[in-house]
C-alpha cells in the first residue's frame, strides 16, 4: 500500500504549472518594473535635452534679451519637463564669443545654477566658432529620482549642453544680465 501511494504521488503532475508560475512570476514582474522605470528615466532625460535645445533656440532668435525674458524662457523649460517634478531642474544660458583663440563669456544667467562670470573663459567644442563669432550656450542638469528606489537607488544626474549661433545678429545682447 505504501508503494502505491508513492507511485501515485510521483506520477501526479497537476501542480507543475502552478509551481513554474510561482518561480517565474517574481522574475517577470521585476523585469516589467525595471523596464517601466528605465522608460521613465529615459523620458526624463529626453525632456531635459529638449529643455536645453529650446532655451538656446529661443535666446538665439532674439537680437536683445533681458533678465526677465530669460527667466520666462527658463519657465518654459520647466513646462517642457512636465509631468516630472522641476525642483531639480537647473538651467544656465550664456553668450560666448571667441576672441584670439579663447572663448569668453559676454553675459550669463542661471536658474538653479550659478551664472558664469562675464569675461571668464569657457571650453567650446573644437571648430564650433571662429574668432569673432558668437554662440549661445544652454546648459541644463536634472536630478532624476526613481520612484522605485529598490531598482535605481539614489539620484541619477542627467546633463546636456546645447550650442546655437544667434540667428538674426552676430551676438545676442542682454541689457541687464
Amino acid at each position: 500500500m505504501r508503494h502505491g501511494l508513492i507511485r501515485r504521488l510521483t506520477g501526479d503532475e497537476r501542480g507543475v504549472s502552478a509551481i513554474e508560475f510561482a518561480m517565474l512570476a517574481p522574475v517577470l514582474i521585476a523585469f516589467y518594473m525595471g523596464m517601466t522605470e528605465f522608460c521613465q528615466g529615459f523620458m526624463a532625460q529626453k525632456r531635459m535635452g529638449h529643455v536645453s535645445a529650446t532655451v538656446a533656440d529661443l535666446i538665439a532668435q532674439e537680437e536683445t534679451v533681458t533678465a526677465a525674458t530669460i527667466d520666462d524662457i527658463f519657465d518654459i523649460g520647466g513646462l517642457i519637463m512636465k509631468p516630472f517634478p522641476t525642483s531639480t531642474l537647473h538651467q544656465r544660458v550664456s553668450s560666448v564669443t571667441r576672441t584670439a583663440g579663447s572663448a569668453r563669456v559676454d553675459w550669463s544667467r542661471g536658474d538653479g545654477m550659478t551664472a558664469r562670470a562675464v569675461g571668464s573663459t569657457i571650453t567650446l567644442p573644437a571648430d564650433l566658432v571662429s574668432d569673432g563669432e558668437s554662440v549661445v550656450v544652454a546648459e541644463v542638469t536634472y536630478d532624476y529620482d526613481s520612484a522605485a528606489d529598490y531598482l535605481m537607488p539614489g539620484l541619477t544626474r542627467f546633463s546636456h549642453t546645447y550650442y546655437l549661433r544667434p540667428r538674426t545678429v552676430d551676438k545676442t545682447a542682454c541689457t541687464d544680465c
